[in-house]
Order: C-alpha cells, then sequence, then structure tokens
C-alpha cells in the first residue's frame, strides 16, 4: 500500500505536496519523493525514510513550480531497501513523464517481456511502477506520434494501459508542459479522489489516495475517480475527465475500511470510521452468540485502528471501555552493529498495558483483524501478565485466510495464522480463553450499506475471490518468492547504492 498525490495550483505547490504527504503517512513510512514542474522542467527528490525526514529545507527549495505530486511508498513488490525503486518514477520519452502508482501489477514478469521484446523499453528495477510508466508512455507514444498532446489522445492512451495491465492501480502523473493524468483500475480497488479550490486566479485542483489529504489541505472534495475514469488537468487549470475502461465495476478493497484508511477519510462515499463502527455492531453480535455478555468485564481496544469497533462493540454489550493499552509512537529502527543478529522488534515496545484496567477482570481485547497471530499471542500474554483473570480476543475482521496480491503487504500462505487452522486451533496458540472473528458476509454487508451504488468488495483476504480473475497458482508462488526474498534482506547490506534520477534530485 502506498499514498499519492498529486496537484495543479497557482502558486509553489511544494509545500502544500509535503503537508499531503503527511497526511498519508500511515499509508507508507519506508520512503517519500516529490516531483514539481515549471514549465516542462522537472524537479525531483526522493529517499528512503519518514517525509519530515526526507525532506529538509534545502531540498524544498530545490523543487519550485505550481504542479507536482508526491508518493509515500509502503513497499509491497520489489526490493524493500532500495532507493532506486522509491517513487516517482521518470521516463524521458514522449514529452517527460513522472509517475506514482498505489496498487500492485499481477502480470507485471509478461508485461516486462512485451516491453523488452516489443516496446523496446528497458526496466532497471523489480518495480511494478517502473513498468506501469514505461506501459503508460509507449501508450502515449503510440496515441500521439506526431501530433500534439490532446486530452483525448491521453484518454485513447488510459485505455490501452488498461487493456494491457492486470490487476490494483490507482496513479497520478505528469507530463511535462502539458499537465496532471490521473487514473484508476476498472474495479477501483485502491482508492482516489479528486478535491478542487476556488481562488481569485481560479480553480486549483488536487488528487489524492484519500479524502483527509484534500481536506486537511484547505480544499473541497470534488468526488472520487471512478473505476476505470481518466482525469486529466491541463497546465491552465481545466479539468477533463473520461472513462476509459470497456466494463467498469466498483469494488473496493475491503482492508481499506477495516485498517488501512485513516477513520476520517471518506472513501467512495463510505466513512471508514462508520464502517467501523458498523463492524463493531456486527462483531458484538456475534459476541453475544458465542459467550454471555455477563462473563465480561470490560472491552478494551488494541490500538490504533480497532478502536471505533471496540466502542461501538462495548455500547452493544453495554460494558465498560476502557483504554488498557498505550501506544509508542516512537519506535525507531533497530541498529544492526559488527556481529549483531537482526533483533526483531517485540510487541513490548510498541504497546503498554496500564495494569488498573486489567487486574482482576475479564477482559475482551479487540483489534481490528488477526493477521500472523503472533501479536495477538503477546498481547494477550501481556494481559495476563498485567493481572487479567481470563482474556478473550475478537477480531473486526474474519480469518485472514488467503494471501493479497493487489498491494497489502500480506504475509505468506505459510505465514498467515487462519490459513490452514480452526478457529479453536488459533485461540489456543494465541492463549486466549475464547476467540470470535467477524462473519465475511456480514461484513460485506455492513459496509455496504454505508452505500448501496457500490457493486461489492474486493475481500480476497477473507474469501479468496479475486476480483481480477486473472490471479493463478503461479502468482502466488512467484509473489510470495519474491516477499520472502525482500524479507530476508539485510537492511544495511546495500551499502553505497547509485540510483538513475533527475537532475536536481538530492541524494542527501
Amino acid at each position: 500500500m502506498c499514498g499519492i498525490v498529486g496537484a495543479i495550483s497557482r502558486s509553489p505547490v511544494n509545500q502544500l505536496l509535503y503537508d499531503a504527504l503527511l497526511l498519508l503517512q500511515h499509508r507508507g513510512q519506508d520512503a517519500a519523493g516529490i516531483v514539481t514542474m515549471q514549465g516542462t522542467k522537472c524537479f525531483m527528490h526522493k529517499a528512503r525514510g519518514m517525509v519530515r525526514d526526507v525532506f529538509r529545507t534545502r531540498n524544498m527549495r530545490a523543487l519550485p513550480g505550481n504542479v507536482g505530486l508526491g508518493q509515500v511508498r509502503y513497499p509491497t513488490a520489489g526490493n524493500a531497501w532500495s532507493e532506486e525503486e522509491a517513487q516517482p518514477f521518470y521516463v524521458n520519452a514522449p514529452f517527460g513523464i513522472v509517475l506514482v502508482h498505489n496498487g500492485n501489477l499481477t502480470n507485471t514478469t509478461a508485461l516486462k517481456s512485451e516491453l523488452f521484446r516489443i516496446d523496446r523499453r528497458h526496466i532497471n528495477t523489480e518495480s511494478d511502477t517502473e513498468v506501469l510508466i514505461n506501459i503508460l508512455a509507449h501508450e502515449v507514444e503510440v496515441a500521439v506520434r506526431d501530433l500534439p498532446l490532446t486530452p483525448q489522445a491521453l484518454f485513447a492512451a488510459v485505455a490501452a494501459v488498461h487493456k494491457r495491465i492486470k490487476g490494483s492501480y490507482a496513479v497520478i502523473a505528469l507530463i511535462a508542459g502539458h499537465g496532471l493524468l490521473a487514473f484508476r483500475d476498472p474495479f477501483g480497488i485502491r482508492p482516489l479522489a479528486i478535491g478542487q479550490l476556488q481562488t481569485d486566479e481560479g480553480l486549483e485542483y488536487m488528487v489524492a489516495s484519500e479524502s483527509v489529504a484534500i481536506e486537511g489541505t484547505g480544499r473541497h472534495v470534488l468526488r472520487d475517480v471512478a473505476p476505470g475514469e481518466a482525469v486529466f488537468i491541463d497546465v491552465d487549470g481545466r479539468l477533463h475527465t473520461q472513462q476509459c475502461a470497456a466494463n467498469p465495476s466498483l469494488h473496493p478493497c475491503m482492508f481499506e475500511f477495516v485498517y488501512l484508511a485513516r477513520p476520517d477519510s471518506v472513501l467512495d462515499g463510505i466513512s471508514v470510521y462508520q464502517a467501523r463502527l458498523n463492524l463493531g455492531e456486527t462483531l458484538a453480535q456475534r459476541v453475544i452468540s458465542t459467550m454471555p455478555p455477563s462473563e465480561i468485564d470490560v472491552v478494551i481496544p488494541i490500538p490504533e485502528s480497532s478502536r471505533p469497533s471496540a466502542m461501538q462493540l462495548a455500547q452493544k454489550l453495554g460494558k465498560p471501555y476502557r483504554e488498557g493499552f498505550v501506544k509508542n509512537r516512537y519506535v525507531g529502527r533497530t541498529f544492526i552493529m559488527p556481529g549483531q543478529a537482526v533483533r526483531k522488534k517485540s510487541v513490548r515496545q510498541k504497546l503498554n498495558a496500564i495494569g488498573v484496567e486489567f487486574k482482576g477482570r475479564n477482559v475482551l481485547l479487540v483489534d481490528d483483524s488477526i493477521v500472523r497471530g503472533t501479536t495477538s499471542k503477546e498481547i494477550v500474554q501481556m494481559a495476563r501478565e498485567a493481572g487479567a483473570k481470563k482474556v478473550y480476543m475478537a477480531s473486526a475482521a474474519p480469518p485472514v485466510r488467503y494471501p493479497n496480491v493487489y498491494g497489502i503487504d500480506m504475509p505468506t500462505r505459510e505465514e498467515l495464522i487462519a490459513a490452514d487452522r480452526s478457529i479453536e486451533q488459533i485461540r489456543e496458540y494465541i492463549g486466549a480463553d475464547a476467540l470470535i472473528y467477524q462473519d465475511v458476509d456480514a461484513m460485506k454487508r455492513v459496509v455496504l450499506a454505508l452505500n448501496p451504488k457500490l457493486d461489492g468488495f474486493e475481500a480476497s483476504c477473507f474469501d479468496g475471490r479475486y476480483i481480477t480473475g486473472d490471479v493463478s497458482e503461479a502468482d502466488f508462488a512467484a509473489i510470495e518468492a519474491q516477499r520472502s526474498g525482500a524479507r530476508n534482506d539485510d537492511e544495511d547490506s546495500a551499502g553505497e547504492r547509485t540510483r538513475l534520477a533527475l537532475q536536481n534530485a538530492d541524494a542527501s
């Protein structure tokens, strides 16, 4: 998962993009990048790290122009430690295109072969974003030939991109000297919204992964970009839109509502906060059908995203809601000194129990989801050490039984605790006295009720149905091999790196 933003303003855009990326920081903490455009010249700075660490005053001064885009990265494909794979990506022809992407392509291997054999384009990294920008560049070149670039030519190029690439993608691209292009995959799996601001000089536009980035920078959310739709804002601030997919349908990723998105965002007409409240309400029904509420003394969330569900659950059960864990937001990296092995961070570095809320009580812990189960196991043990008599665990999401291929850094199948275990076996593993999961159909029903116009959800992690219909066992094997290899990379093994980047990109 990643966070992306693009803007056309009537004034310098660098600070605006920086502020928007801060609001999207929850979507990626591994790398950040910004490109701005002044006339036909682009200026880039990108590096590994959080937004506040990547961009210093000297970097911001080197990003002039009223048009730009940015990204925060949480890698799901390619090398997590490679600065070469930090976005944005750039190609110099045609025109000069810079692109950021949120999602994951499922036919990357086939596309790489096509690009080399047929399109005659060179791919320098393992990133599917580099594949995507080269596909787009090729199709733009085909669409314009020796003609001037027009919105209709760009829309024809996007239509051709839709036919070639598979998977999930929300994309924002700069076309040097022309404007800002954004488009979304035909299933609308990854979110993308457009906003505007009326100024004395005219309209300004912003496109971003979540509405919070638009509203938090003083803009008005216009609407979500439709699945398959392309949006082009030219350098004069004129908005052009067109549907570019043959059979679009809206199936947003359910994990956005469960965990990924900020609670103050609205995605595809659905309040993320309200969705989590609804999940808490139906989870309460599951709890009541599993055990007598009289056996529960207190409901405690596991910070952060489970709080709305836990609050609603507690209200429905008529039980007190308490904050029993304090989260440390400042857990830094683990430094590896010579002769040391990699030390895995303990949950106890990130969470600390408040003993008074546990001592002598039967506690119901509520988490947004249970993936590997290792964190849940340690949290249950922490609750017992804090004095809890009994520890029950409830998950606001159903069992995660299947891998994700659409842009979420989900573990491989062998790491998913629910892949081949019963709920009773999971309960035994994490050491809880009871374990209650959300129901898949109930989850879909209560979130869909917030916007019945949706065609459904991409919920493959829970139900095993991959909405694009093109995911094979070979794809699973390739993705899992890549992710396993990436996790085995030593964070500090890469040493000094070089990268192909834009002129004026400050690597310090």
